[in-house]
């Protein structure tokens, strides 16, 4: 379904969400627009599209998460303004941590969890400093160069950790640029926001 001009019930009939997890994320988007005014918390732009732009390209990632795997220990490279990490929290991932340097964008992030009632713990820190649990997740949006994040995951990972990166249209070279430093055991799936963008689903990785 194209995404832009989404609104939200739009959204519930493109993902499996239910009316509480309907509510947060409006009641959420809501407050986005309130703070945008407050900090640059997004594009100015994408605002006017907020549901496509941000909730929809982050809720993507709830269909590739198994249902027996919704209890995993997620953990949010750069959340942001909470996308996708919050996203996925408020839609049942039960134990998401968000990991987010800037002050003010974490100020927002306590206030959404407040409004939203989600579970995500929020790490006011840089991901190098990240001393939470290990992932069984790690999740990322215009964070950084793919080369960069797994560098930045390599310290965050168990064994089976699955890594689900939101890749936009410079991906392929990313990859390419990648994979001189890491094998990289990989799929990808088309995102469903925009046709030349991807989500890298990683497996694993290792030095050369």
């Amino acid at each position: 379904m194209p995404s832009e001009n989404m609104s939200f019930e739009d959204l519930q009939g493109a993902i499996d969400i239910d009316d509480q997890a309907l509510e947060s994320l409006q009641a959420y988007d809501a407050l986005l627009h309130k703070w945008q005014k407050r900090f640059n918390l997004v594009g100015p732009k994408s605002l006017q599209d907020s549901v496509g732009r941000h909730f929809y390209d982050s809720a993507q990632l709830w269909s590739l998460i198994d249902p027996r795997d919704r209890d995993a220990v997620l953990v949010d490279l750069g959340s942001g303004a909470g996308f996708p990490g919050l996203v996925l929290s408020i839609l049942g991932v039960t134990h998401v941590h968000l990991i987010e340097s800037d002050a003010n964008k974490c100020e927002f992030l306590r206030q959404a969890i407040r409004t939203t009632g989600a579970s995500a713990i929020i790490h006011n820190e840089r991901i190098e400093n990240y001393d939470g649990p290990k992932a069984d997740i790690i999740t990322s949006r215009a964070c950084a160069p793919l080369e960069k994040l797994l560098g930045l995951s390599d310290g965050l990972r168990i064994n089976k950790t699955r890594m689900l990166f939101l890749k936009g249209r410079s991906w392929q070279d990313e990859l390419t640029q990648s994979q001189t430093i890491w094998h990289i055991d990989f799929e990808t799936h088309g995102s469903v926001t925009d046709p030349e963008s991807v989500i890298l689903d990683i497996g694993g990785f290792k030095n050369l």
